[in-house]
Order: C-alpha cells, then structure tokens, then sequence
C-alpha cells in the first residue's frame, strides 16, 4: 500500500506542474467550452463483481476464462477514482474498488453427473475484496484523429483500452454452522507444515493486473458517463483456498488444538456432508494448480470533468 501512496503522490505533483505549464493552451471542444490539453476527472462508480476459481464452475472438467463463470455468483461492487486527462486521448487515473466474490459446488446440482466429482467434493467460499489501482487509458477515436485540425467536434463516445497494476486484499471464508470462517489460517491444503515445504502460506493482500475495455460518453462538457469491464490477472490460485491436493487430515493434529483444530478437519473435506461414507485419501484431487483464480468487474461510472474552459461571449 505504501507503494501506491507514494506513486499517488508523485502523480499528483507531476500534474499540477503540468497544469500551470499548459494553463493558457486550449483546443476547441463545442460551441460553449474550449479544452485544456490537460483535464482531471473525478468520479464514482456501482456494479458487478464476480470471479473464476477451483469452486463452482458450469457443467463438465470446467473451462478457461469467462466459459465457466456462474452468473448467480455475481455481487455488488463500486468505487471512487480520480483521473488526469491528456487531450482525451490518453488518461492516467487512481481508483479504489470494493466489491464481494462467493462460489459454491453445490450450484453443479443439476449437472453433477458431468462434473467429475466437483458437486460431490461440496466446498464453498466467500471473500470481501479491497483493491487500490493504477490505471493507464488509452482512447483510440482521439489518439489517432486529430479533430482540432479537422475543425470537428469531438464524439460524444469514445471507446477505451486500459491496464494498469493493483493491490488487494482478500479472505476467504466458509460458512459453518452459522458462523463464518477464515479459511487461510486453516492451512487447508497444508501450507506451512514441513510435511509439504514446497506448499507456503498465500498471503491475503497481493498484487494483480488489471486490463480491461470500456466506452466513454460525454453527456455535457463537465460530465461523462462509462460503462467499462475489467479482468483483474492473479498470482495466486488460492482466492477460493482450493488449489491442489487432499492431505492426511491426522497432521492437523501436530499443528493445531481447540476450535482451530475442529475447523480445520470440518472444513479442509467437506464430502461428508453430503455423503456420510465418502472416504477421500491424501493425494486425491482438490482443485487444479494448472490455472491461476481471477476476479472481474463491470461497472457503470458517473465522472466529472474538471478544466475545460466556459467561453466568454461579450
């Protein structure tokens, strides 16, 4: 986080001695407003959070990319992000985002006989996500057109790429009982016993890699409107806890007493809800370490313009 504060910081600095650089250049924007090369946005945005990982998934050995995304998973999301503008063409921006994920085996129900044993292995989970990100914009229609030259009005909609770095925070938990519960304290796969030293802790805040596509719409000269979805890349395949292998559950024993210890075994195999006579042995499968978790982001953004400059007529 510190990292982010202090590239915020620098952002900030660069862009104020910008804007007295380029305080008397303007291009034409429509009848009433002229543009600084150099605008700010400021703005807040509500949506839709969902994720891809080792729980849940649709029907048959589960798919890349959006194939397997369960849309009832789907959660709310928002957030608030400022922006610098150069031209329209290219934009830097700060956002903070919030939001929830949860998946769950038992919504393979209807399709058990083609999942392999995912609707029988019966593990859920949900997460609270925190995200600070840096963004990089690129608009394409003000990039490669030159309107001010043209002597046209820019559009009104403006479609986008974006990339950028973030870093977030998660943690997992599972529902017992009526309580909720942390999962990665659990070690639920084994992580940090020396029976399994290639198998660390995963930590809860992490870095991603956001990308994304969006449009852009200019409903007044000081106000925009976005619709944009974003595709957050992981490092981590434990966003849902589940990555690799059942293990012996009589090792939780040396590491752990009390509550802790009665959770860890209720909650690393839950077969046995189900099927009472489930026997699972050390080794078997418990999620594919192949492919890395993600988490997504559509989003509808209200944004305000600041620095466009209202003609005065005499």
């Amino acid at each position: 986080m510190k990292r982010f504060k202090i590239v915020a910081g620098i952002v900030v600095f660069l862009l104020a001695v910008s804007t007295r650089q380029t305080q008397a250049q303007y291009y034409f924007y429509d009848n009433n407003y002229y543009d600084n090369p150099l605008t700010f946005e400021i703005g807040g945005s509500i949506g839709a959070m969902n994720c891809l990982t080792d729980v849940g998934g649709r029907k048959g050995v589960g798919k890349k990319f959006i194939k397997d995304l369960v849309l009832k998973n789907t959660q709310l999301s928002g957030g608030l992000y400022v922006a610098a503008n150069y031209k329209n063409a290219v934009s830097l921006r700060i956002e903070a985002s919030f939001g929830k994920i949860t998946a769950s085996d038992s919504l393979l129900k209807s399709v058990k006989a083609s999942t392999y044993g995912r609707y029988e292995r019966n593990l859920s989970f949900r997460s609270s996500i925190s995200e600070i990100s840096l963004l990089a914009e690129i608009h394409p229609l003000y990039l490669f057109i030159n309107w001010e030259a043209r002597n046209q009005e820019p559009p009104r909609l403006s479609p986008y790429l974006l990339a950028g770095i973030g870093y977030f925070s998660f943690n997992p938990q599972a529902k017992l009982g009526n309580k909720w519960v942390d999962l990665q304290p659990l070690r639920t796969e084994g992580q940090g016993f020396k029976e399994f030293p290639s198998r660390k802790p995963y930590a809860l805040k992490q870095t991603n890699f956001p990308v994304g596509v969006g449009f852009r719409y200019e409903l007044s000269p000081i106000l925009n409107l976005r619709a944009e979805f974003v595709y957050r890349i992981l490092t981590t395949d434990y966003l849902d806890d589940v990555s690799r292998w059942y293990i012996d559950p009589t090792l939780y024993a040396n590491y752990f007493s009390g509550n802790k210890l009665t959770n860890a075994l209720l909650l690393n195999d839950r077969k046995y809800e189900l099927n009472p006579g489930a026997v699972t042995f050390p080794g078997d499968q418990r999620g594919d370490p192949g492919d890395n978790d993600a988490y997504m982001s559509f989003n509808i953004k209200l944004g305000l313009t600041l620095g466009r400059e209202r003609i005065r007529r005499h």
